[in-house]
């Protein structure tokens, strides 16, 4: 036991009271015993539990203790949110969150009472809080968290896979030609690639890459709502046998959070709206948990690579100071906003979330968004925009994000209309030949280019038309025609009717790639998604002949003995291939050339909006909220 010290000019305390060393000895000993005794007895005797709360943390004295052995057995999805797992050190140290987030969380965990929802819950979009585990009930009688698929499917204004047949013949047998270039593709996937992540066609045999950190399948999971939606149902057993088999996330290495989301968990999340299977569903939200360390920086702005064993994350080497990019950090919020839904943690929710309030606080240049943002100080670091690569999709997800939830989502739709008057006002150009098209803005100076990423702009600038004033909505869907109508030029005005990855508006060239590096196809579906969007809100038929015009070019120039290419140049009608399938060949052009043949009720715009690699999540209507079930 330590004694006290003394004070100086004072004796110590026995001296003080005048006993000699053996009884100094004795009393020592003797107040040593009785403060074991005293304390012993709150610990021991029967009825302690009122003592040991002023010793012991709370948590581990709940009233709830009868029932904790059996939760601490339960799954993820029976736990109350929580925040994730502390990540390893990243490459760029920084706090774990920002401070605001960091006390949400913190409150959330320091279990509130069973009656008293936590105050600091933040709300969705629509007004409403994300779902949590029991709400309103106490706690020992909260069942786990259920999402209700039936209720769900049941909320839907149409099939899945459409009600109405075909009607005319024409239009059955080009939707039945695309039907069987995406069997082609799969089955030579399947043969020479199956649980790589693309197919190399040429030299039949498959591709990893470097992109997804390790996993595997990028084209199975790319690929299966177009296989459900098709109807190809053995191809669609395949692919679900692969993932119930082999898809493993137990994996270590770097990882690109843009590409993993969209394609994985968007691929999954569709896959499992579309089917209710549960396989897609467990490992949506699992990788969707293997992602969230990456949003530990002291903005919330997450970094765009993660290593998903380690959780250490870095930003790209060639973004320009450690900068987070605009399309990759701008292109979470659909996906993430269904994590929440699906597990009832609201944790999901809180990072894209914080992610709006960042961007709603930095100032905009001119009103325009710049590609490239510190995660550090939640600044821009240079003053480049782009509608195409690096800030395309954060548009995109702005509009996309009212209409997920039924338009509810205010200050999304306000974000949009922001943007795109500050886009028309500064990018939008008109060519000497009459060709409408959005420039690239570097700090003040114009760059009148247009990447083929960028011409999925038709589509999406249609789509906010229809829900404007009928003024505003004609003035709309006219810029949207105009846009579409120039990435249409950029096909024709090639050798072999597809697009470039760029094309400039300078020097007497329009619509035309002026670069070598800038000639090739990769198998993009971008103009094809306009047009499909273009189609359903006019039903121009147009629409539907540039599509076509578009299938019989793949025909005659992509596709090969074992399945598909990219062209490296587009301007030679005896193309060189790349030998690359890409994934998003399955998951989006062919896709959207399917569905530019398809009745409309067909992944109806009613009940769905698709994410940016053409998966299809479904419109949040106001019966289909996750409901946690009560005992």
């Amino acid at each position: 036991m330590v004694l006290p010290r003394k004070l100086p000019g004072m004796p110590g305390w026995p001296a003080a009271l005048g006993l000699r060393l053996p009884q100094k000895f004795l009393f020592l000993l003797f107040l040593s015993g009785l403060l074991t005794l005293c304390f012993g007895a709150l610990f021991l005797l029967p009825d302690s539990s009122r003592f040991k709360r002023l010793f012991l943390p709370r948590r581990a004295t709940s009233s709830s203790s009868s029932s904790s052995s059996s939760s601490s057995s339960s799954t993820r999805d029976t736990e109350l949110p929580r925040s994730p797992p502390a990540a390893a050190e990243p490459r760029h140290a920084s706090p774990a969150a920002p401070r605001r987030l960091r006390e949400k969380l913190r409150a959330r965990n320091a279990a509130p009472a069973a009656h008293t929802a936590p105050a600091s819950r933040p709300q969705g979009p629509d007004g409403e809080r994300p779902a949590e585990v029991g709400t309103g009930a106490p706690r020992e009688s909260r069942a786990p968290f259920q999402f209700d698929y039936e209720r769900f499917r049941q909320s839907l204004r149409h099939p899945v896979r459409g009600g109405r047949p075909d009607q005319d013949p024409d239009i059955r047998a080009r939707k039945m030609k695309i039907k069987e270039m995406m069997k082609f593709a799969w089955d030579n996937y399947k043969q020479y690639a199956l649980g790589k992540n693309e197919l190399r066609p040429l030299t039949k045999n498959g591709h990893i890459g470097n992109m997804f950190g390790g996993l595997r399948g990028a084209t199975v999971v790319d690929a299966l709502d177009t296989l459900y939606i098709m109807e190809l149902e053995e191809e669609f057993q395949e692919a679900k046998a692969w993932v119930e088999k082999s898809f493993d996330l137990n994996v270590n290495g770097e990882a690109s959070l843009f590409e993993v989301n969209i394609r994985y968990i968007g691929g999954l999340l569709a896959a499992y709206y579309l089917t209710g299977e549960e396989v897609f569903k467990s490992k949506a939200l699992e990788l969707g948990e293997k992602l969230l360390p990456a949003f530990n920086t002291p903005t919330g702005i997450p970094r765009g690579v993660i290593n998903l064993g380690s959780g250490m994350s870095w930003s790209w080497g060639w973004a320009s100071a450690g900068s987070s990019i605009l399309a990759e950090f701008g292109t979470l919020h659909l996906e993430f906003l269904h994590l929440t839904e699906l597990s009832g943690n609201p944790v999901f929710a809180e990072k894209v979330l914080n992610i709006r309030k960042v961007l709603k606080r930095v100032e905009k240049p001119q009103g325009l968004y710049p590609n490239f943002l510190s995660p550090v100080t939640g600044n821009w670091v240079q003053h480049h925009v782009s509608i195409g690569g690096l800030g395309d999709s954060f548009y995109e997800y702005l509009i996309k994000s009212w209409l997920m939830s039924d338009k509810k989502d205010s200050e999304a739709k306000k974000m949009y209309d922001d943007a795109l008057e500050a886009i028309e006002k500064h990018l939008v150009k008109k060519s000497a030949g009459g060709l409408t098209y959005i420039a690239e803005w570097r700090g003040g100076i114009l760059d009148h280019k247009m990447g083929h990423l960028a011409c999925f702009s038709g589509g999406m600038i249609a789509l906010g038309a229809e829900h404007g004033g009928e003024e505003r909505k004609q003035h709309y869907m006219d810029l949207a025609a105009e846009i579409t109508n120039t990435c249409h030029e950029s096909y024709v005005r090639s050798d072999t009717k597809l697009g470039p990855e760029a094309f400039r508006f300078d020097a007497g060239t329009e619509a035309m790639a002026t670069r070598l590096s800038e000639r090739y196809y990769i198998l993009r579906p971008e103009v094809v998604e306009s047009y499909v969007y273009m189609w359903r809100l006019t039903h121009d038929v147009k629409y539907r002949q540039w599509g076509w015009e578009v299938v019989k070019a793949l025909e005659k120039h992509c596709r090969v003995e074992a399945g598909f290419s990219g062209i490296r140049d587009v301007y030679t009608t005896v193309p060189t291939h790349d030998n690359m399938q890409q994934s998003f060949f399955l998951a989006e052009t062919l896709k959207y050339l399917y569905l530019l043949f398809c009745e409309d009720d067909v992944l109806s715009l009613d009940d769905w909006v698709f994410n940016t690699e053409a998966h299809p999540l479904p419109v949040n209507h106001s019966n289909f909220k996750a409901k946690a079930s009560v005992q």
